[in-house]
């Protein structure tokens, strides 16, 4: 159970990566279902930290704060110094080794995770970061799995994310496995977030223009509305009136991804609300979301999440009761 949050920050620290840590950890949302934690913004060095947004921030709590952390963040900052990088205290480097070696989550923020890096706790990992920094990554810790591709990864109690915007759903990934789907969704109610984004890095990467001018979110949010239904590639394209080959190629320029792998992500997606509720049955979860069975259900929730649908109903649903 989460109680105790420090988030670290150094000198060219990222305001924004630094307003997620402080938005998701440092508000108390008791009033709208949300949760309420001891949150600590510290630093190596206490007093002011200059921002990569050319201001200052007052931070009077030093690595002390993350001793007892059930979670220490590690905020996204300027990596490289006149085309050097950027070194970290020892003093920090320890602190995320302690608060790891004791079984506290150690979260990275984009660039955050070069401290992990430095810190030899991406060794033997899958991890992340924003795909601008994903090659330095792979050469500062050549012994991880560096992903490009993800929005976040989570490898054991080791928590990594993409850039900028990708903080808040692997923040919300955190509240989801340890206080259960309806705790991150009224924290994303109140951030007027989505609970769960789907696709990758890889749809951030290029940013085509689509053919005519419109995208695909209409069709999306339909398909979100009737999971149930059939969707074949040749129906989704005649309802979004553009040819197959267009279609496919315009779905993987907007989501990262096929209709059929995006589809099946919303559908597992949608499996864990239903299964966060005990009073519906496997069997009726698998027909609501259009696997049909409960046996593809399983197939599918097994390949994406790595469990069952019964251990994660056994889990969450008794969290939210």
């Amino acid at each position: 159970m989460i109680q105790k949050v420090a988030a670290v920050v150094v000198p060219g620290v990222a305001p924004f990566e630094m307003g997620i840590a402080c938005e998701v950890f440092g508000i108390d949302r008791r009033d709208t279902g949300g949760p309420a934690f001891d949150f600590t913004l510290c630093t190596p060095d206490p007093g002011a930290v200059p921002t990569r947004g050319g201001f200052a921030v007052q931070v009077d709590a030093g690595l002390e704060a993350t001793e007892d952390a059930d979670v220490v963040v590690a905020v996204a900052y300027d990596v490289m110094d006149d085309d050097h990088p950027v070194e970290l205290s020892p003093a920090y480097l320890d602190a995320i080794r302690r608060a790891h070696d004791r079984g506290a989550w150690v979260v990275s923020l984009c660039s955050g995770a070069f401290a992990l890096a430095a810190a030899g706790l991406l060794d033997g990992r899958r991890c992340t970061t924003h795909w601008l920094f994903a090659a330095r990554l792979a050469a500062a810790a050549p012994r991880a799995d560096v992903d490009p591709d993800v929005l976040y990864v989570a490898d054991g109690r080791v928590l990594t994310s993409a850039g900028t915007a990708a903080g808040i759903d692997a923040c919300l990934h955190l509240l989801r496995t340890e206080l259960g789907g309806e705790v991150a969704r009224a924290v994303a109610r109140r951030m007027v977030v989505p609970p769960q984004r789907d696709g990758g890095q890889a749809q951030f990467v290029i940013d085509p223009v689509p053919e005519s001018g419109e995208s695909l979110a209409g069709l999306l949010a339909w398909m979100r509305e009737h999971l149930e239904q059939d969707h074949s590639v040749p129906a989704l394209a005649r309802r979004a009136t553009l040819s197959e080959r267009t279609f496919a190629r315009r779905f993987r320029a907007e989501t990262g991804t096929t209709p059929g792998a995006w589809l099946t992500r919303q559908r597992v997606a949608r499996s864990q609300e239903l299964l966060e509720r005990p009073d519906v049955p496997v069997e009726e979860v698998a027909r609501l979301v259009g696997f049909g069975s409960a046996a593809v259900l399983r197939h599918h929730f097994a390949r994406v999440l790595g469990t069952s649908p019964t251990a994660y109903r056994r889990r969450f649903a008794d969290v939210a009761s």
